[in-house]
């Protein structure tokens, strides 16, 4: 793919990107003006902390996440590779997919 092409289709992803993002202003700016004629400001207030409650939630549920998949799949699949590579007769790079997918398979059934 020649780099004008590709430079041509990252500016219609951009173009795209910034008129949803305008859109997405446009939502929300009409949502707060809803809560602002039916509820006032104290209402405006509260969706604002009920907003961020969720997105705190939402953030930390991911993290969570992240930190499983690291300490459950990601570093013990490593370490098997590893030492599986001194003991087999197979490599490094050819045990890491073996034992990502039989960790992450360990961590899908642990959930």
């Amino acid at each position: 793919m020649p780099l004008s092409e590709l430079l041509s289709q990252f500016q219609d992803v951009a173009e795209r990107a910034s008129v949803s993002i305008s859109e997405y202003g446009s939502v929300m700016t009409s949502i707060q003006q809803y809560i602002l004629d039916n509820f006032g400001p104290k209402g405006l207030y509260a969706a604002y902390i009920s907003a961020a409650a969720v997105g705190i939630l939402v953030f930390w549920k991911i993290v969570k996440l992240s930190f499983a998949a690291l300490k459950y799949m990601v570093v013990p699949a490593v370490a098997i590779a590893f030492v599986g590579s001194f003991f087999l007769p197979y490599t490094f790079s050819s045990l890491l997919p073996v034992t990502v997918t039989g960790c992450s398979l360990f961590l899908l059934f642990k959930a």
